[in-house]
């Protein structure tokens, strides 16, 4: 009798403890009440019911492979800058500053100078040294001024103005007996007209020299008030994406560009226009050794002739 008492006693003890242990699994599970309800109803005394746990599905194909394989690609709309205006030199020049704008136009303006002063300057140094030329040769045969101005006929030019200039010496001067004044007084009248003449051939080249020393500084200009005008953009956007920072910068930068191709232009073409007025008033030095070589010959004529008739 002991034994078995003692062995239901341990069974009793089981009971209990198993209870206890599944208790905390049933306050889980069950839905939880009210105090007084609770304490209306006291925990049952007995063996404990089975807890099953809530059935979970098997993943299928479809929900595995759309766990395992996330989309990799990012949305691109997401992940890209907002996208830059186009940066062509029109689309620059319009949204640049009133200050750099008028910068672009008067170096604008400045090449539109240079180019015209080429095309005019070619033209005009051309027609003066062939004109010159055919009337040097011309009167390489002509033995007084009288011949070479007939040789000439009633043309304008450097030559004609230098056998005006002989003639009219000649004239003024007759009757004195000293030669070489009159020849100091026509070679003094030949500087003047080469004076003269040098003045007007080079006529457009002061607007040159001045387009290729300043264009350079004045599109730095341009450049600098753009830059400026760039970072209070930055400053006020307070961003400092490229998309935000390129668009200004490069249209300060425009102004620079737009100077170099007004200055190198206009550097190249006043050194050309240098040489070559060099060559033309070379060919007016000419015409007036030429001329005065002729007033030496009819001074010795006239001479020769007086003499003659003294000897007579």
């Amino acid at each position: 009798m002991k034994i078995m008492s003692s062995k239901a006693s341990l069974a009793a003890a089981a009971l209990l403890a198993a209870a206890w242990l599944a208790s905390p699994v049933l306050a889980q599970t069950q839905t939880p009440s009210t105090p007084a309800q609770s304490a209306a109803q006291p925990a049952p005394v007995g063996p404990a019911p089975a807890v099953t746990a809530p059935a979970v599905p098997a993943p299928t194909a479809a929900t595995v492979s759309t766990t395992a394989k996330p989309d990799s690609k990012p949305d691109a709309a997401a992940g890209v800058a907002p996208a830059m205006k186009e940066l062509s030199p029109w689309v620059m020049f319009m949204s640049a500053d009133v200050i750099v704008k008028a910068v672009m136009i008067g170096l604008a303006f400045a090449s539109l100078v240079t180019w015209t002063v080429l095309i005019a300057k070619s033209i005009e140094l051309s027609v003066a040294s062939t004109k010159l030329r055919s009337a040097l040769k011309k009167i390489a045969e002509s033995r007084s001024l009288a011949e070479a101005q007939m040789a000439l006929g009633a043309k304008e030019g450097i030559l004609p103005s230098f056998l005006a200039a002989a003639l009219r010496e000649a004239r003024m001067s007759a009757g004195l007996s000293s030669d070489s004044g009159i020849k100091e007084r026509a070679a003094s009248s030949f500087s003047e007209i080469v004076r003269a003449e040098a003045r007007r051939i080079r006529i457009g080249m002061g607007v040159l020299a001045t387009i290729g020393s300043t264009s350079p500084f004045v599109g730095l200009f341009g450049t600098v008030w753009g830059i400026m005008n760039s970072f209070i953009g930055i400053s006020k956007s307070q961003t400092t994406n490229l998309a935000v920072v390129a668009p200004g910068i490069a249209e300060a930068l425009l102004a620079t560009a737009i100077g170099l191709v007004a200055a190198i232009p206009a550097v190249i073409i006043y050194n050309h226009f240098s040489r070559v007025t060099k060559s033309y008033l070379e060919l007016v030095s000419r015409a007036s050794g030429a001329a005065g070589r002729l007033l030496s010959r009819d001074l010795d004529r006239s001479h020769g002739s007086v003499h003659s008739r003294a000897a007579e």
